[in-house]
């Protein structure tokens, strides 16, 4: 019997781009965390908050995203490229972010028949979306670690 998945809500912000930035992800019902930089992008906390919830959860998990950013890159397969490109984009530059996407690709290759990504519509009516989006406004805003073992 396959073991079901553990949905796992991240979201990413930032207060210009750059400026403060802070990310965060929920598990519904169940664990959060939000954390701080002090200097950030909003694509960098996106993916920050991926790589957190990973490190954090095992087995099976699902990460919902509202961004295409991160989720675009496992759906479509990105990273293949950029690995055959040693980390080239499309137009010949370096990959942005290559300090987070480089530990998530190897978190995600290690993983990858136990996790599994979907977009869901930002600022949408999305009760988790809305509540990662709020944890990390947070985060960038006050510039503080939060994390517990149920909803916030």
């Amino acid at each position: 019997m396959t073991e079901t998945p553990t949905p796992v809500y991240t979201d990413g912000a930032c207060l210009g781009n750059p400026g403060p930035g802070g990310w965060a992800w929920a598990v519904p019902g169940g664990r959060y965390r939000a954390g701080p930089e002090a200097r950030s992008t909003n694509q960098r906390m996106e993916i920050h908050a991926v790589l957190d919830a990973l490190g954090a959860l095992e087995g099976p998990v699902e990460v919902v995203s509202d961004s295409t950013y991160v989720v675009n890159c496992f759906r479509d397969r990105w990273y293949e490229s950029w690995l055959r490109k040693g980390w080239k984009n499309s137009q010949r530059k370096p990959v942005a972010n290559q300090d987070l996407w480089v530990p998530l690709l190897r978190v995600y290759l290690d993983r990858q028949d136990e996790i599994s990504f979907r977009w869901v519509k930002g600022h949408s009516g999305d009760v988790m979306n809305d509540l990662v989006d709020r944890l990390a406004v947070e985060a960038a805003t006050t510039q503080r670690l939060r994390e517990g073992d149920g909803p916030p």
